[in-house]
């Protein structure tokens, strides 16, 4: 059974004014004739330029995050559904920033992949581990509860991918060993069939912290890693483009 293409998803976080929209044109050329399927999840406000910037092209457009409702009285949030409406086709949940920064539970991500599913975006689950629980060894067990607890019942290979994204890494410069990073990718893919059996055996894990063009070749080799979640890199073109060339040919 041929796998999904694999899938390199950049992180813009709080960057980006108008005039990077260049960087999305730059990226948008480069994604037509790439192995892998590319997508950008830019600020909200550049979501909608973005996707018409990308119109025409295989390159997709994220979110950063969605509210669980529809829509309401949640003053400076973002529903899925308006995601949708300006363009997105993805959007990234749990990350360890919303987390930490604004006490995300994993209910809470759950809650909002649901939303993600009812609005037709595919939604890009994160979960991974502090510096502290890596040193104290209980990454596979924090790992594991989080993402039990952020994966809905209707997840599946077509509408969720996972980034493992420990958290120690992100935005460092280092990253885990390739033992490390296959280790925990396994033990989500076990999770993964648990949870969902027959859902799970094409849905994609991508690998986050710290890629850039030097490592990408290496972290893409790793067994058990479909992809990566750029943060910075993904802001030059130049850098993003890089990391896809370097992504494995897969068959569709």
């Amino acid at each position: 059974m041929a796998m999904p293409r694999t899938l390199i998803a950049g992180n813009w976080k709080m960057n980006g004014l108008i005039p990077d929209l260049s960087e999305i044109k730059t990226i948008a050329d480069a994604a037509n004739s790439a192995s892998a399927e590319a997508v950008i999840c830019p600020p909200a406000i550049l979501i909608e330029r973005s996707s018409s910037v990308a119109s025409g092209t295989t390159l997709r457009i994220g979110g950063q995050d969605c509210h669980p409702a529809s829509s309401g009285a949640h003053t400076g949030d973002v529903s899925a559904e308006m995601l949708a409406a300006v363009g997105a086709t993805y959007v990234i949940l749990g990350h360890s920033e919303r987390r930490s920064d604004h006490g995300e539970t994993s209910a809470m991500v759950a809650a909002k992949a649901v939303a993600a599913y009812r609005a037709g975006l595919t939604a890009i689950i994160c979960v991974g581990e502090t510096e502290q629980e890596r040193v104290c060894g209980t990454t596979l067990s924090v790992v594991e509860a989080q993402l039990a607890a952020s994966l809905p019942d209707a997840a599946n290979a077509s509408n969720t991918a996972i980034a493992y994204e420990p958290i120690w890494a992100i935005g460092t410069g280092q990253v885990p060993t390739d033992q490390e990073i296959a280790e925990v990718h396994a033990a989500i893919r076990a999770v993964l069939t648990t949870k969902l059996r027959e859902g799970a055996k094409e849905m994609r894990l991508l690998y986050g912290g710290s890629v850039k063009p030097s490592n990408a070749r290496s972290i893409f080799a790793i067994p058990g890693v479909d992809g990566a979640l750029v943060g910075g890199a993904s802001l030059k073109a130049s850098d993003f483009i890089s990391i896809l060339s370097a992504a494995p040919l897969r068959e569709t």
